[in-house]
């Protein structure tokens, strides 16, 4: 049986889908799935059921972002600050999890699942994986920028979320994907996630849509700001370089724009090559680690 349920949404909710799907939706969308615990003491149940209703309640909403053609969804299920709860919660938060993912992996959904995740963590690593390639000589110093950051993100085969919801009431992100939803539309709702509703999801992506133009304005200078950075960082990179084999002397238009262009391609072709390079040592490691998993 499917953990993401089966069936369609009634008369009302396809009529609705249909209305929001008429305007700008969001491609990709993130939930902070807050309340499970709240939900369990509200519901006088174990905190156990509580994160089991809130598994359960989430192959619900994958199905209504799948009718609503939502093509990628990442959730928070684990903060590293989550371990410090106690043994017997996480244990059998662990175990839990275990159990629904290795269902879900039969699906084929593009769910992305931050465990033991922090954004500070995250960028923290990002940043030294730019050192280690510059320690490797693959690339330079002056090749490090905003840009190359975020291509040694864990989400960098992703596109940044459209919409970061949060359930529970809490207005923080906790941590959560900081770097990734600098323009992205966030909606904070007061809802327990186990009672995270069809309709709840729709007041969200409304909210995105009332918001889109000023989050697609946002996102567009900011991509324009990004590469007059590295239009300006190339320039006085190749005003250097002339100044330090002409002598002193200043080169005429033609050579500098030539100049521009080689030190430009000579740039692209590094951090390629260096992406290559930390995708490999990622993959050896995950490979390791599965490895050892196995023998244990």
């Amino acid at each position: 049986m499917s953990w993401i349920r089966e069936g369609e949404l009634n008369l009302l909710e396809k009529i609705s889908a249909n209305i929001l799907k008429a305007g700008p939706m969001p491609k990709h969308v993130a939930f902070i799935m807050d309340g499970n615990r709240r939900f369990a003491r509200k519901k006088q149940m174990g905190r156990q059921e509580g994160h089991m209703q809130g598994f359960n309640k989430l192959a619900e909403t994958l199905r209504w972002c799948k009718h609503l053609n939502i093509q990628e969804v990442t959730v928070y299920a684990f903060s590293i600050e989550n371990f410090k709860r106690t043994k017997d919660e996480v244990d059998g938060l662990m175990e839990l999890a275990k159990q629904k993912f290795e269902k879900l992996l039969e699906e084929r959904c593009f769910l992305n699942v931050c465990f033991a995740y922090t954004s500070r963590y995250e960028i923290t690593n990002a940043v030294r994986e730019m050192a280690w390639g510059v320690e490797e000589g693959l690339i330079k110093a002056s090749d490090v920028s905003e840009a190359l950051l975020s291509e040694c993100l864990y989400s960098n085969n992703s596109p940044n979320p459209d919409l970061l919801i949060r359930t529970s009431g809490e207005v923080r992100l906790s941590d959560f994907l900081l770097w990734q939803t600098s323009h992205s539309c966030l909606v904070f709702q007061s809802v327990l996630w186990p009672e995270y509703s069809f309709w709840n999801l729709c007041e969200a992506i409304l909210q995105f849509q009332l918001n889109h133009k000023s989050i697609q304005k946002a996102r567009d200078l900011h991509r324009e700001h990004q590469a007059s950075q590295q239009l300006e960082a190339d320039r006085a990179c190749v005003a250097e370089l002339l100044q330090h084999h002409g002598n002193g002397k200043p080169a005429d238009a033609q050579r500098r724009q030539e100049a521009l262009l080689h030190h430009t391609a000579c740039r692209e072709e590094r951090i390629h090559d260096f992406l290559e390079a930390l995708k490999h040592k990622r993959d050896s490691f995950f490979n390791d680690l599965t490895s050892e998993a196995a023998v244990a």
